[in-house]
């Protein structure tokens, strides 16, 4: 999956510099920067507001807690890249191996104390963009003949400014308005879009949510049908709305299935939902027009009435076999005959083996694993699900799967549809009922911001160019991001490529445009900008990347190249490219030093990447990329989906947990964290870990009386339940502040995190010891200083 770095051969040393190499040097843990620089960063960057105005300048670490002033450039909540200085030549670029991409998260959520981005609305002419290369106005374009043009800042081109757009221009050359507006002056915001930018020249209609409930035999026994309704019943008031004011316009229809497909009429004139069964699943079509897609408060009645109706109507149901196409398929056509956009929420159990289209088979064999036909695990089995997919696309159909599965359900090939049409795919194995988890996910998925219809480019200045993209969307072109839904948790990776040099005075541009319809219809453009340095010695390039960016490129890359790839070719070509950018280092210290230094790996890296080999070895031991015993097909394949599209601060943590000990923690402030590593757990302590996905609270076999008291109410160690998923509300301030962190820390992410209490030497913490990920792990993974050593040999191998 990654260019050969042997392909970029070094630059001769002069022939006075001899290069020599000795094995690093792990007297003090190296390891321990990785704390240390976020603990560094934190207190360096908290305290002042981050202000996006200086071009080049590298953001806070994403695991600093900082306010963003938007001054021109986007704010790294929104995009964040692998370099600020990118270098002005393809040859420098080669052979730096450093990747250059941009993270983006276009509907990302701002903190309380951050504005929203403006929505700038330019009447019926539109928003205002640049003649040859569609950019939109931005502070980039540069104002001439005294206003009334304007030259693009990305291809140079002069374009008339329209009339009612006219303004003046002050002594500097900028417009005297130019503070007034905020696409002259801000990096991000939002225009109102005009009806040429709807889809077929019609304004759009409000969206819609179908919930679609497998009512098979397991999914009944389980008690996911049951707790489903019941939680529906309560979500219809939390549909999404722009305006906490006004009533949602989102319509809501609802199906069930198992062989075949009930559909119900819930008109409001009724005094009784009306099923509606379609059996030929063959030939899938929506039986009812008039009473399936309704307004939630005209028909709330029936609507009650059906979800405490439908456990009942199947609670002595014995069918076991369930479709899965078809059953998209219904929700697609229902879109369709509405003449809208909108979100299926499809909740289902077991492997799709009915007659029907779509149907699949068992093809779980763990003797493939390591094998060249491993890769054929990670692509779907059949390909009715990728045209499925492409179709839901056109139509603005976006799926989210919540799955419950007891046994394998390919989720590789279940998750084409959610993967590609801009969804979420939920997994909860061995569901069980109340279960904490999938009621706090189905809550938030429900009531969270989402755009429909959605279609992203990335523009950028003349000599560097977007060439490939990494995430959960569809392409129909090598340009055109589509995304049947888009919401505040996406994110897009972009890698740049070089297609002519670029310079060190005018820099880069990036301009990210997403055109949406918005949960209330209105169809808008979300634009953001960015503009960082060019450099043309490599050291500078090295001193401006950001580690946690590079690393999200870096997995994203490696997991979509399992499937071309074995995992080991994989896993050997991320170690190759390490390598290669740490000899480079070790080469351009050796240059600018004018001296004969021995090099030590931690000792030459650059502030910037001297994280790079503790979080590269983290994704080489992901359960991705290192299958142990306990990563099924299944989970391995969910894992990929999910990282596809997470944010940096959302894959940083994964990659490399939060570890705090909790001896003694004070109000308003974090335990100071520590390495993720065994011996830094004491046995006379209780420590929390979190990984985004999950989330442990470590008690020590001797932890203090005092200290077991205030969490758990008990001084015995003897006592405490591992069985707790919550912690007791006890009258204490350690009690109440712990309990402060946690939701703290499920409020930071995407998805809820089900606290795991892990005794010391109980069974449970060999799940917990998975995550000290600077450990030798049980399915073989190297621990870092192991890792170092074999980093160490890769490199006197291409120096030899």
């Amino acid at each position: 999956p990654f260019p050969p770095a042997l392909s970029c051969p070094l630059r001769p040393l002069a022939p006075t510099h001899s290069f020599t190499f000795s094995p690093p040097q792990v007297r003090s843990s190296p390891s321990a920067r990785a704390v240390e620089k976020i603990q560094k960063d934190d207190k360096a960057k908290s305290t002042e507001p981050f202000s996006t105005g200086v071009r080049g300048q590298a953001p806070p670490l994403v695991t600093t807690s900082f306010q963003v002033k938007d001054q021109g450039n986007a704010s790294p909540r929104f995009v964040r890249c692998t370099a600020y200085n990118m270098p002005c030549t393809a040859d420098m670029a080669k052979q730096s191996q450093v990747p250059l991409a941009a993270v983006i998260k276009p509907l990302a959520t701002l903190p309380p104390d951050e504005t929203p981005p403006y929505l700038v609305d330019h009447g019926e002419g539109g928003p205002i963009r640049c003649n040859r290369c569609k950019a939109y106005m931005c502070p980039y374009m540069q104002f001439i003949e005294g206003g009334r043009r304007f030259q693009c800042g990305f291809c140079s081109c002069v374009t008339e400014v329209p009339p009612h757009y006219f303004q003046h221009l002050d002594h500097t050359g900028k417009r005297v308005d130019c503070y007034d507006r905020p696409e002259l002056s801000l990096g991000s915001y939002e225009f109102m879009a005009t009806v040429d930018y709807c889809k077929n020249n019609k304004i759009p209609q409000p969206p819609a949510f179908i919930f679609l409930i497998d009512v098979s035999y397991n999914a009944v026994k389980s008690g996911m049908v049951n707790i489903v309704c019941q939680e529906l019943k309560s979500l219809l008031d939390y549909l999404p709305r722009e305006n906490p004011e006004m009533d949602s316009v989102v319509r809501v229809g609802f199906v069930t299935y198992n062989k075949v497909l009930h559909f119900y009429n819930v008109k409001a004139s009724l005094a009784q939902p009306q099923m509606l069964v379609v059996s030929d699943v063959s030939d899938m079509f929506v039986p009812l027009l008039d009473g399936f897609l309704v307004d939630v408060n005209e028909s709330r009645l029936v609507i009650e009435s059906l979800l405490d109706q439908i456990p009942e109507m199947f609670a002595e149901t014995r069918e076991t076999e369930t479709v899965f196409g078809p059953v998209i398929q219904a929700g697609l056509e229902a879109l369709k005959a509405a003449d809208c956009s909108g979100k299926l929420f499809v909740f289902h159990t077991s492997l799709p083996i009915a007659e029907a289209p779509g149907k699949l088979k068992n093809r779980e064999d763990k003797k493939l694993i390591g094998t060249d036909k491993e890769k054929s695990l990670f692509q779907p089995q059949v390909a009715f699900y990728n045209t499925l997919a492409k179709e839901c696309v056109a139509q603005g159909c976006c799926v989210d799967l919540f799955l419950f599965p007891n046994q394998y359900v390919d989720v590789t090939t279940l998750g084409v549809v959610p993967v590609s049409t801009g969804g979420s795919v939920y997994k909860y194995t061995y569901f069980q009922v109340r279960e904490e988890r999938f009621l706090n996910d189905l809550r938030r998925d429900v009531q969270k911001l989402v755009g429909f219809d959605a279609v992203m480019r990335v523009r950028t200045s003349t000599g560097i160019r977007a060439t490939d993209f990494y995430g959960s969307f569809f392409m129909s072109n090598t340009t055109d991001v589509e995304l049947a839904g888009l919401d505040c948790d996406k994110a897009v990776t972009v890698e740049f490529k070089h297609d002519d040099k670029l310079s060190e005075e005018t820099g880069a541009l990036m301009q990210c445009a997403v055109l949406y319809t918005s949960c209330s219809g209105q169809r808008r453009l979300r634009v953001h900008n960015m503009a960082v340095n060019c450099c043309s010695q490599l050291a500078d390039l090295y001193r401006n990347c950001e580690t946690d960016t590079i690393i999200n490129f870096f997995s994203k890359y490696a997991f979509r190249g399992l499937l071309n790839s074995p995992t080991k070719a994989v896993r050997d070509t991320l170690v190759n490219q390490c390598s290669y950018v740490l000899l480079m280092l070790c080469y351009i210290q050796q240059v600018f030093s004018l001296t004969v230094p021995v090099c030590v790996l931690q000792l030459i890296l650059p502030e910037c990447m001297k994280l790079l080999p503790v979080y590269l070895n983290c994704v080489l031991k992901s359960d991705v990329l290192m299958p142990g015993a306990d990563a099924s097909l299944d989970d391995r394949a969910y894992l990929r989906q999910l990282i596809s599209c997470m944010d940096v601060s959302e894959s940083h943590v994964f990659f490399y947990p939060r570890l705090l000990p909790l001896t003694k923690i004070e109000s308003g402030s974090l335990p100071v964290a520590v390495r993720d590593s065994e011996e830094r757990l004491s046995k006379g302590g209780v420590y929390i870990l979190e990984t985004g996905l999950h989330l442990f609270l470590w008690v020590g076999a001797s932890a203090q009386q005092e200290l077991l008291l205030n969490i758990f109410g008990t001084p015995s160690f003897s006592q405490i339940d591992p069985s707790l998923t919550s912690l007791p509300v006890l009258d204490n301030p350690f009690s109440q502040r712990l309990r402060e962190i946690i939701e703290s820390f499920r409020a930071q992410r995407s998805r809820y995190m089900k606290l795991m209490v892990v005794k010391q030497e109980d069974k449970s913490e060999l799940i917990f010891r998975h995550f000290l990920v600077e450990d030798k792990s049980a399915s073989g993974g190297a621990s870092y200083v192991d890792f170092l050593c074999h980093m160490h040999k890769e490199i006197r191998q291409l120096l030899s």
